[in-house]
C-alpha cells in the first residue's frame, strides 16, 4: 500500500510540475496565432465591394438586354434599347431604361409587372454592350470596335487589340475624339518607357485610336 501511495504522490507532483508549462506554451501559441490570423483577414480582398463596383454600369442606347422573370417564361425577352432610351415588352408596353443600372431597370420592370404577376422576380443582364464603344484602326493585330466597360487608356486598347504590328509607326499614334474630332498625338514608345505618361489618355465612348 505504501508503495502505491508513494507512486500516486510522485505522479501527482510530476503532473503539477508539467501541466503549467504545457498550458503556458498552449496560451503562447494561441496568442501568437492571433496576429497571423488578423493579417490574413486584412489581406483578403473584399469581393463584395468589387462586385458592387462592377454593377455600376449604366445602360445606354443600342445595348442588348436579356430580361427574365422567374417562373414566367412568357415574359422572357431580348430587348434592344432604342434611340429614345426605351425598350418594349409585352403587357407593360414601353419602359425607359437608358441611364439606369441593370439593378434599377429590374426595379422599374418589377413595378410594371406587379399588375400582372404576383411578386415578380425580374433579372436584367446586359447581353451585348453597344452604347459605349471605342475603336482602334491601322497597324494593330485586331483592329475594330471594343466595348468600353470601365476606364480604358490608349495603351490598354492597343493591348486589347493584340498590340501593334511590326510595321506600326509607334511614335505617330493619335486619338480622334468623338465629341469635337480633336486630335491627340501619342508617342507609344515613350509611353511604354514611362517618359510621357500624360500622353496615355483615358478614352471616352466613340473615340478612335489610329496606329499608322
Amino acid at each position: 500500500m505504501s508503495l502505491r501511495l508513494l507512486h500516486r504522490v510522485s505522479c501527482g507532483l510530476l503532473a503539477a510540475l508539467l501541466l503549467p508549462g504545457f498550458s503556458s506554451c498552449f496560451a503562447q501559441g494561441t496568442s501568437s496565432d492571433r496576429p497571423l490570423a488578423a493579417a490574413r483577414s486584412a489581406s483578403t480582398p473584399d469581393l463584395t465591394a468589387a462586385s458592387e463596383k462592377g454593377s455600376a454600369y449604366k445602360i445606354g442606347v443600342g445595348d442588348v438586354l436579356h430580361i427574365t422573370v422567374w417562373e414566367e417564361p412568357q415574359f422572357t425577352e431580348v430587348a434592344v434599347v432604342r434611340p429614345d432610351g426605351m425598350i418594349s415588352l409585352p403587357l407593360v408596353s414601353e419602359v425607359p431604361v437608358a441611364g439606369m443600372t441593370p439593378e434599377s431597370a429590374e426595379t422599374a420592370l418589377t413595378a410594371r409587372l406587379e399588375k400582372y404577376v404576383h411578386k415578380p422576380r425580374v433579372t436584367v443582364t446586359v447581353q451585348d454592350i453597344r452604347s459605349r464603344m471605342v475603336y482602334v484602326t491601322g497597324e494593330v493585330q485586331r483592329p475594330g470596335a471594343y466595348p468600353l466597360i470601365d476606364t480604358m487608356t490608349v495603351v490598354q486598347l492597343i493591348a486589347r487589340s493584340g498590340g501593334p504590328t511590326d510595321f506600326a509607326k509607334k511614335n505617330k499614334v493619335y486619338v480622334l475624339r468623338a465629341g469635337n474630332s480633336a486630335r491627340i498625338n501619342v508617342d507609344y514608345r515613350k509611353v511604354l518607357r514611362g517618359q510621357s505618361p500624360e500622353q496615355n489618355v483615358e478614352l471616352a465612348p466613340g473615340d478612335t485610336v489610329v496606329v499608322p
